[in-house]
């Protein structure tokens, strides 16, 4: 049986313009202006998931899906350095910065490393495998990223090497405990 999911990289906020750790912030006004012209058929679907961040749940209310909230679809947690600037954790603290490029495991920070983000997404993922019907599910650049690395079973220092849009749409096919990345960043409409 193959699995179809869709992941849906949440709308942009004011963390995604500045480049900072983002907080649980709303969309900003461009973000809601792209979503009005997002192109609806893209999303259907038999399942709708949603982070339980503002601006992924925002994304799926504005976009009228009936999304059920998924803890696992949640971004990674980055301790103190939510809400600040890359630029200024970057300048205050280049060494811990450096570490947490160039190490998975790391997080300097006191939140989530890149590597337990990674090891949360495919435990998610892997639980998906088998399901039948087509799910979408509203999320995080780092958690599509994460999944992408682990759909193609990609080393961990891949991570940094895959960038993921507001708005983009990834596409992955399960079957028999296998994935396989289908497209990623597509916004015209499919017959799956």
């Amino acid at each position: 049986m193959t699995t179809r999911l869709k992941l849906l990289c949440h709308a942009s906020t004011s963390a995604v313009r500045t480049s900072a750790f983002p907080a649980d912030e709303p969309l900003d006004m461009q973000g809601r202006q792209k979503l009005a012209a997002f192109p609806h058929g893209l999303l259907r679907a038999d399942r709708y998931l949603t982070s339980p961040a503002l601006r992924a749940s925002q994304t799926a209310e504005i976009l009228q899906l009936n999304a059920t909230v998924e803890p696992m679809l949640r971004d990674c947690d980055y301790g103190r350095w939510t809400g600040r600037s890359f630029d200024e954790v970057q300048t205050q603290e280049p060494e811990a910065v450096a570490e947490w490029v160039q190490n998975p495991g790391a997080a300097p920070h006191g939140g989530e490393s890149i590597l337990a983000l990674m090891e949360r997404v495919a435990t998610w993922l892997d639980a998906q495998n088998g399901m039948s019907g087509q799910t979408v599910a509203v999320t995080h650049a780092a958690v599509i990223r994460a999944a992408i690395i682990h759909a193609i079973e990609a080393g961990t220092r891949s991570f940094w090497r895959i960038d993921v849009a507001p708005l983009s749409l990834t596409r992955l096919g399960g079957n028999n405990g296998r994935w396989t990345l289908v497209s990623v960043g597509t916004m015209k409409a499919d017959s799956r």
